[in-house]
């Protein structure tokens, strides 16, 4: 078997686990969102990525862990971190079924540093899970970064669906809605990884879309 076909074949492995298992927990459990975003997700997506970059022997360079174009990231990042953030806020519109974007702040994780610190740890989680291994290995199997992009962007709208049907229990056509948009995003956070090659472009874009979910109610 050759590396490509390694690389495609773990990433078939980490996709269809990450479906299972967390559709399975979104079904069976309901923690608080900090509790859930701080220790349960960490372990459940990430665990599995460090036992296949060891076993493929590949170091954290290989999803995206590195000082090349730090600051063209941050840069890059900025750019598209605004109309992403406006996303976010569409979200909400789909989550609360209506205009509702006062901030919580009697809630501890509802203020804005808070809400910036968990958006951060999910963004930790969710881009090297997705852009730094799955798009990357994807990418690097098929030789297509449009196939790959297209391929990871799906599967990471389709494992963001379980929460809005089981706990924002929100309708069909909401959550069609809520895919599409989920799924721009993770087409945005691909493309501007593979631009850079390093996960902090990612990962800042994703706080800037992650924050206005968390922060406004």
């Amino acid at each position: 078997m050759t590396k490509k076909e390694i690389l495609l074949k773990h990433s078939k492995y980490l996709a269809g686990y990450l479906l299972i298992t967390w559709g399975v927990y979104r079904l069976c459990f309901d923690f608080p969102e900090v509790f859930e975003e701080i220790l349960i997700k960490p372990v459940v997506w990430l665990l599995p990525v460090f036992y296949l970059i060891k076993k493929e022997k590949l170091g954290f360079r290989s999803l995206g862990f590195v000082k090349k174009n730090l600051f063209p990231s941050f840069y890059l990042a900025l750019a598209l971190g605004v109309g992403f953030a406006f996303e976010g806020l569409l979200i909400n519109v789909l989550k609360y079924q209506g205009v509702n974007f006062t901030v919580d702040l009697g809630l501890p994780y509802k203020s804005f540093i808070a809400a910036f610190f968990l958006s951060l740890v999910t963004a930790i989680t969710e881009e090297t899970t997705f852009r730094g291994y799955l798009f990357n290995r994807v990418w690097k199997g098929t030789g297509d970064e449009a196939t790959a992009n297209l391929i990871t962007s799906f599967v990471w709208a389709l494992i963001h669906i379980p929460m809005a049907l089981l706990w924002w229990k929100i309708g069909i056509f909401q959550s069609i809605g809520y895919f599409f948009l989920i799924m721009i995003f993770g087409m945005g956070s691909s493309f501007v990884f593979a631009r850079t090659g390093n996960i902090a472009s990612s990962i800042l874009l994703h706080v800037f879309w992650e924050w206005p979910i968390i922060l406004f109610r």
